[in-house]
């Protein structure tokens, strides 16, 4: 597992929950350090280990841990490089969920050692799709649920969103989309930041 991810569950629960919080987590999973390197692999065991330890010590599903942390990734003031990426994927939640294949591929190109799952997008019609990826770690399909849930917000689109097959290792997300322009989206300006 690319230590960037580590590192980003890290922040979350250090930023959601506090540093006390985040050194019980560590000392559950029986970490040898209190801090994940951003360019270090890192075996799945051990973000399964962290996941399973935060879960326990914050007394809270792994399903709804994930999901939350899915969100801030997005949503969070440190997570507007990653907000940016995904809105780089088109101009509408559905143009965004088309783009998702390509997601693994444009993360190569900035860091050639990361390597994201692959995700297989059907369009089941009438506004209805299936997300397939290969999860590093189980569970890793409700990271998706928050991410997605936090990008159709940023679009503005009403969605509902389910993972079937819960932590296997094959899960699927459901998405319906019920409405596209539900509300007024966060503002993205492509040039922003361009100097």
């Amino acid at each position: 597992m690319h230590g960037l991810f580590n590192q980003a569950l890290e922040r979350f629960l250090r930023v959601t929950h506090g540093g006390a919080a985040w050194q019980r987590i560590a000392e559950v999973a029986d970490l040898p350090f209190l801090s994940f390197e951003p360019l270090t692999i890192y075996d799945p065991a051990v973000t399964a280990a962290v996941v399973q330890a935060a879960a326990q010590v914050l007394d809270r599903p792994v399903e709804s841990l994930l999901e939350d942390m899915g969100t801030f990734l997005v949503s969070h003031q440190s997570g507007e490089r990653v907000r940016r990426l995904l809105r780089f994927g088109g101009v509408g939640f559905i143009d965004f969920l088309h783009s998702l294949e390509e997601m693994p591929a444009r993360a190569r190109l900035a860091l050639p050692d990361l390597v994201l799952p692959d995700i297989v997008l059907d369009d089941l019609g009438g506004w209805e799709f299936s997300l397939w990826m290969a999860p590093p770690f189980l569970g890793a399909a409700f990271v998706l649920v928050g991410l997605l849930r936090a990008m159709a917000d940023d679009y503005g689109a009403l969605v509902f969103l389910e993972v079937e097959g819960g932590a296997t290792a094959r899960p699927v997300v459901r998405v319906q989309l019920l409405d596209a322009a539900h509300a007024e989206g966060r503002r993205f300006d492509l040039a922003a930041g361009v100097a």
